[in-house]
């Protein structure tokens, strides 16, 4: 039967038909009488990618003689098709990457050799020397770990450690004095006082490492730890003493170190490794939203203790006056008791003196003496004569 599926039909796959029976070469066979078939044409359809010759994978003709390689030959009546997998990793001539690639050509030495093995020994051995040798500065101290875990701390000068990522080492600044300013930038931090009054503080925190180990793996994040201590230590120092105190002086240096002491105390129990250098309260005023009514208050606060300053100054004066006038008295009642008589003659005289000095005299003549010229009169009558 002929046809599509009869013998010699075509092959869904995009095969030849099938040959007609005897060799299947296409010669001639002996028949009984019938004529010789001529060769059928190959049949066009659809190619099988599996077939030789079909552009797939599968074995190609060719063979390994000078039209082939075994495995799908190369040769110029070989079928196009992709190459053998061994073909993917045999050298291309002229080396390396090849002239045409998409990589240029890497240069080669005088005997032919690439440059390749050399330069990756090279960067090899660099690799190594940085991961092994640490120069740790004056200042500074170094953990190492070894595959994660701690394994020792190294000094100042060059030490050697296993190339990472067996060892790592992590250097730190622990001499050095950080300095944490609480609050950042222009921001308000409200504390209360003991006699219930807000108070808008800034201060800062000097701090060093005392602990490298203690301080890499004891606390998660032991910067952050410091400023919330500090602003927890801040905040009970605040809150024991009022408001003048927390503002002033003498109040504020009382404060800087119980906060210090606090922070020191907290931060050992966290076995920190952290070393607290001092506190400094940097500014110490009222709330922004009453800052005008504040300093109200304070102006007349001022205004009162000078009046209070003035009163009292005048009181010392009145005081010492008086302290005086009867200190003088008791001199003179002391001289009256030694000469009563002559003392009450003067003092008499005296005063007449001081109370006659500015009103006028009038003289009345006795019998049988000279009556007095009144000068004084007389120069105040020329005077009015000379005035009209």
């Amino acid at each position: 039967m002929s046809g599509e599926n009869g013998t010699g039909g075509r092959s869904p796959w995009g095969g030849s038909p099938t040959p007609p029976e005897g060799d299947g070469t296409g010669n001639d066979a002996p028949d009984d009488g019938g004529d010789k078939p001529e060769p059928s044409e190959p049949a066009r359809g659809p190619r099988n990618p599996w077939l030789p010759g079909a552009g797939g994978l599968g074995p190609r003709p060719g063979g390994s003689g000078p039209g082939g390689s075994g495995r799908g030959g190369s040769g110029p009546d070989a079928p196009r098709g992709m190459p053998g997998f061994d073909n993917l990793f045999r050298a291309r001539p002229g080396g390396g990457g090849g002239g045409n690639g998409p990589f240029p050509r890497m240069p080669q030495r005088p005997d032919g050799r690439s440059w390749f093995p050399l330069i990756a020994g090279g960067l090899a051995v660099i690799w190594v020397l940085a991961s092994t040798t640490h120069m740790i500065g004056p200042k500074e101290q170094g953990i190492v770990t070894t595959l994660g875990k701690y394994s020792r701390t190294i000094t100042p000068g060059v030490s050697f450690t296993l190339p990472w990522p067996l060892e790592n080492v992590r250097i730190e600044d622990v001499t050095s004095i950080k300095r944490d300013t609480i609050p950042e930038g222009e921001a308000e931090k409200l504390m209360l006082t003991s006699d219930q009054n807000l108070v808008d503080i800034s201060y800062l925190v000097r701090w060093n490492i005392k602990d490298l180990k203690l301080y890499a793996f004891q606390l998660a994040d032991p910067d952050n730890t410091v400023k919330e201590v500090a602003e927890a230590a801040m905040r009970a120092s605040i809150a024991e003493v009022p408001l003048t105190e927390a503002m002033g002086g003498t109040g504020r240096a009382l404060i800087e170190q119980n906060v210090r002491s606090r922070m020191q105390a907290v931060l050992d129990t966290y076995r920190s490794g952290v070393l607290i250098q001092g506190v400094e309260i940097k500014k110490a005023d009222p709330p922004n939203k009453v800052i005008d009514a504040f300093q109200k208050v304070t102006a007349a606060q001022q205004d009162a203790q000078r009046e209070q300053s003035n009163a009292q100054a005048w009181a010392q004066q009145v005081t010492a006056r008086a302290q005086g006038d009867a200190t003088a008295f008791d001199k003179v009642y002391e001289q009256y008791k030694l000469a009563p008589e002559v003392t009450r003659r003067r003092m008499y005289y005296e005063t007449m003196e001081r109370v006659l000095s500015n009103n006028q005299k009038v003289i009345v003549a006795a019998p049988g003496v000279t009556s007095y010229l009144p000068l004084p009169e007389v120069k105040r009558n020329k005077t009015d004569g000379e005035g009209q």
